[in-house]
C-alpha cells in the first residue's frame, strides 16, 4: 500500500530536517524523500562507526539536494537555527544502546533527553513551528517481569493468548528500567508533554527492532545485521541468555513509510505514542533468526553464550493496531524476505569477501 502524498503548509516550504540522519533509519528515510523530489538536511556529529560512509554515500548519491549538517543535538543553537528553517523533522539523534547507558549515564542524558529538550525548545519558539515525528523505544515499558512466559520450542511465548495474539499496547504502564530506558522515556513524555501544553504539533513512535540496508549493526543495536556480519565473516555470535528472547522485527522500509503517514495526518495524530514494529506476523527468536541466516549462508554461525543483561525482555512484541487504525498503514515485508535482502545488500556493499559465500537458493522470499 503506497503512503499518502504529503501536503505541506504553504507558510513552511523549507526542507526536511532529520537529527542523527546519517544513522541506518534517517539514511533510509532521507532517501525516500530525496527520491520523492524533497530536500533535506541531515543534522549529524557523524560520532558512530558508519555514519560517514552512509553521509557520503546520500551526498554522492542525491548532491546538492542533500545538506548534511556536522553538528550536535547538544548544541542548542545549532538546533535552533535547523529546526527555524525546516518544514518537518525527524527526530532520531540519540545514545542508542543500553550498555553504553550503564558506562555512563551522564551522556546518556544530555544526549537523548537535553538533545530532545533542545529541539522542542527550538519548535516552542517558532510562531509556526515544523511537526515532529520522535523516535522512542520499546525500553519504556521496561523488562516486562510481570507478563507471564513458556518455553515454546526454540523461543519464549505468553501465556496470556490474547497478549500473544496481539503484542504490547500503549496502554501497557511505562516502566523505565536502565538509565537508556529513562532518558529515551522521559523525552518521549517531554514530547507528548509538549504536544498537550504548548500545541506542537508532534507524535511519538515507541520502537522495536528495526533492521535494513545501511545499519552497520552491533551487539548492543542493530543485532539482526550484526548477526549476519558475523556470520558472513565466520566469526562468532554470542547471545546474551538463551537466545529464546524475541522481538518484532520491521523492515525500514516499512518503518519510512510509517514515519510518512505520520507526518500526512500530524493534525489527527499529535500528542499521540504509537507502539512502532513488525507486530506479532514477524515475531522471531534470536534462535529463529539464526535459523535464517543459516538457511541463507549454507552454514551455522558459531555460537557462544553470555549471561543475561539489566532490562533485556525475554519477550516483546509490538501492537500496531492503533497505528494501523488511525493511518491504514501495515508492513508490507516479511520477516524472511528483509533478512535475506539485509543479506544481499552486506554481501554487496559492506563485507569484503563474502561474494565467496554461496547463498542457498532464495524461493522462501516473496
Amino acid at each position: 500500500m503506497n503512503a499518502p502524498t504529503q501536503t505541506l503548509d504553504p507558510r513552511r516550504d523549507g526542507p526536511v530536517l532529520i537529527t542523527g540522519g546519517a544513522g541506518f533509519i534517517g539514511t533510509n528515510l532521507a532517501t525516500r524523500l530525496l527520491e520523492s523530489g524533497r530536500r533535506v538536511v541531515v543534522f549529524d556529529n557523524l560520532s558512530r562507526p558508519g555514519v560517514q560512509a552512509n553521509a557520503h554515500w546520500l551526498w554522492h548519491r542525491f548532491g546538492d539536494r542533500v545538506s548534511i549538517e556536522i553538528a550536535d543535538v547538544r548544541d542548542a543553537e545549532r538546533v535552533r537555527a535547523a529546526v527555524g528553517n525546516a518544514s518537518q523533522v525527524f527526530h532520531f539523534a540519540a545514545q542508542v544502546a543500553v550498555t553504553s547507558s550503564l558506562v555512563d549515564p551522564r551522556d546518556d542524558f544530555e544526549i537523548n533527553l537535553g538533545g530532545t529538550l533542545n529541539v522542542l525548545e527550538a519548535m516552542r519558539g517558532l510562531d509556526t513551528p515544523p511537526s515532529l515525528v520522535f523516535t522512542s523505544t520499546n525500553k519504556v515499558y521496561g523488562a516486562l517481569g510481570d507478563v507471564a512466559l513458556e518455553v515454546a520450542d526454540e523461543r519464549y511465548r505468553p501465556c496470556d493468548g490474547t497478549l500473544d495474539r496481539a503484542g504490547v499496547a500503549e496502554s501497557r504502564p511505562l516502566d523505565f528500567h536502565s538509565p537508556y530506558g529513562c532518558s529515551k522515556g522521559g523525552a518521549d513524555q517531554y514530547v507528548l508533554d509538549y504536544a498537550r501544553s504548548y500545541g506542537l504539533p508532534a507524535a511519538v513512535f515507541r520502537m522495536s527492532c528495526i533492521y535494513g540496508p545501511h545499519q552497520c549493526g552491533n551487539e548492543d543495536q542493530g543485532w539482526v545485521a550484526h548477526f549476519l556480519k558475523r556470520a558472513l565473516h565466520r566469526e562468532p555470535i554470542t547471545l546474551y541468555g538463551d537466545g529464546r528472547q524475541v522481538r518484532d522485527i520491521l523492515f525500514v522500509q516499512d518503518l519510512a513509510d510509517a514515519f510518512i503517514r505520520c507526518q500526512a495526518r500530524m493534525s489527527e495524530l499529535a500528542g499521540r505514542a504509537f507502539n512502532m514494529g513488525g507486530g506479532p506476523a514477524n515475531a522471531l527468536s534470536l534462535r529463529e533468526v539464526l535459523g535464517f541466516i543459516t538457511a541463507l549462508i549454507g552454514r551455522a554461525p558459531r555460537i557462544e553464550y553470555g549471561p543475561w543483561r539489566v532490562g533485556d525482555q525475554r519477550w516483546y512484541v509490538s501492537d500496531t493496531q492503533a497505528f494501523q487504525g488511525a493511518t491504514g498503514w501495515t508492513p508490507t515485508v516479511d520477516a524472511r524476505e528483509g533478512i535475506a535482502r539485509l543479506h544481499d545488500w552486506l554481501v554487496d556493499s559492506m563485507v569484503p569477501g563474502a561474494h565467496a559465500v554461496a547463498p542457498a537458493s532464495r524461493t522462501h522470499a516473496a
